[in-house]
This record gives C-alpha cells, structure tokens and sequence, in this order.
C-alpha cells in the first residue's frame, strides 16, 4: 500500500493508538521483510515485548501482535515480517514504502524478557522465521550481556536467504557503540532443514542428539546453569518446550520468573 492510496481516503485513528511514519523498508526474500517506523517519544517498552500493529486502511483496521526487534533504546521502532499471501495484515503491510502510516497500540507486553528468567550463566535463544525479531531486541541490549556470561543465538530457517536478516543483525554488533564489546558474548548458530547447510536440521533434533553442544563446545543444558527463550511456530514452540523440559527446565512468566519463557504471539 502506497502513500498515494493511503491518502486518497482518510480513516479515524482509534483510541489508544499511535500513527506513525514508515522511515525504511527493506526485502529479504519473496517471504521476509523488514520496517522501522518512528517512535513516539511517551513508547516504552522492555526489550523482547511485542506490540499490536495495523494499517490505517479501513474503518475498523486488522491489528496483529509484533515483535518489536529494536532494542528499548533505539530511537525508532523495528518490526521483522513475514508476507502472507491473503493475510488480513501482511497482504497489504508487505507493500508500505517510506512515508507511509503504520497504526501502533500504545501498550507493549510479552514474555520474552529478562525479568522472566533467573539468574543463570547460559542464555538460549532459540528462533525459526520470523521468530528471531524479538532476539534481535535483545541481543542490541546490554542488560542481556549484564545477565549471562553466554549468549546462544539458535536460528533454523528453511532456505539460506532466510538467514540474511540474522546475520545482518550480528555482524553490526561488532561496530555498535553500545554493546560492541559486550556482543563478544554472543554466539550465533544457524541451521537450515532444506538446503545444504555446515549446520542442518531442527534445533530440537540436533539437541536430542546433542549435535549443538558439540558444535558449540559447550555442556547439556543444565538447570543450574542455562536459560531458554523460545519463538517460532506453534510446533517449534511445542516441541522446544518439551525438550527443555527434559533437560529439567522449567517454564516461567513475567509473574513467575523461572529458568525459560516462551512467547505466544503471532502473526497472521
């Protein structure tokens, strides 16, 4: 949706929302796109919440939860999207071009944040698709890098381009005034279940064979030592939960910290 036909009809902004301007757009794959917008300057927000967003294209707009993948400091707010051929949202979000409007609800929530953890040594962070927006928040932070000693990026997509938007993310931490040196902390391991890859197959396979802590040089997941974060799909979801509930972790929440969290929202 251009600027042009977002301006040709004017809908009312709904209470509690924020319209803000798009101020870069950028493609990763025929899939995969990324967007920042402008930050009102009363948005707050924990690194690793996400946010409900819409488009300002009809009486009543289609609102979908989002991962903001700008850490709490950034001056502008980064989303990281998926495009859903006849997705309500993403059918119209994946054409917005700079200048255009996007809606943003004034409250921020969700799981993914350090408050829900422990303390611990070892921080996991395992992602598929689109699920690696809200890591890309807080590997920016530097309370994740105050926290743990480690920082375990997992990131399984299916195709190499997937991957761009990732290693795009850690390969500027190694300049970023703020947390370039802390970022020595970070570990990035990539995996990928349908193209040749050094590293292939599901997080979860290759740590029931315990192929990702050889990899990584590093022990089993251990309770008195690692935390969990998880994000993906509703399988990847399930089926990493199970497996760090075998290693003896348990789930935890904003209410109830403990030693992994797992976030529940989605996108189309």
């Amino acid at each position: 949706m251009s600027l042009d036909s977002t301006t040709k009809t004017e809908f009312p902004i709904p209470a509690g929302v924020f319209a803000e301007t798009v101020t870069e757009v950028k493609h990763y794959t025929d899939r995969l796109f990324k967007f920042r917008i402008t930050r009102p300057s009363s948005f707050r927000f924990r690194s690793g919440e996400f946010v409900m967003i819409g488009l300002p294209n009809a009486e009543k707009p289609v609102f979908r939860a989002y991962s903001i993948a700008s850490p709490s400091w950034d001056e502008e707010i980064e989303f990281y999207s998926i495009k859903v051929p006849g997705g309500p949202l993403t059918e119209h979000l994946q054409k917005i071009r700079e200048g255009d409007t996007v809606l943003m609800r004034k409250k921020p929530t969700g799981t993914l944040v350090n408050d829900a953890l422990l303390p611990g040594k070892r921080l996991w962070m395992f992602s598929t698709g689109t699920g690696i927006a809200p890591f890309a928040s807080l590997i920016r932070d530097p309370e994740t890098y105050e926290k743990f000693d480690e920082v375990i990026l997992t990131y399984t997509c299916r195709e190499k381009g997937e991957l761009d938007y990732g290693k795009e993310l850690v390969a500027a931490l190694k300049s970023d005034p703020l947390v370039g040196e802390m970022a020595q902390k970070l570990r990035h391991y990539c995996t990928l279940t349908r193209e040749g890859y050094p590293f292939k197959g599901r997080i979860t396979d290759l740590m029931a064979s315990g192929k990702v802590f050889d990899d990584l040089g590093l022990p089993p997941i251990s309770p008195e030592t690692d935390r969990g974060m998880i994000c993906g799909s509703m399988a990847m979801l399930q089926d990493t939960k199970a497996a760090l509930e075998g290693f003896g972790l348990e789930e935890g929440a904003n209410n109830k910290p403990a030693t992994f969290v797992v976030e529940r929202a989605f996108v189309d």
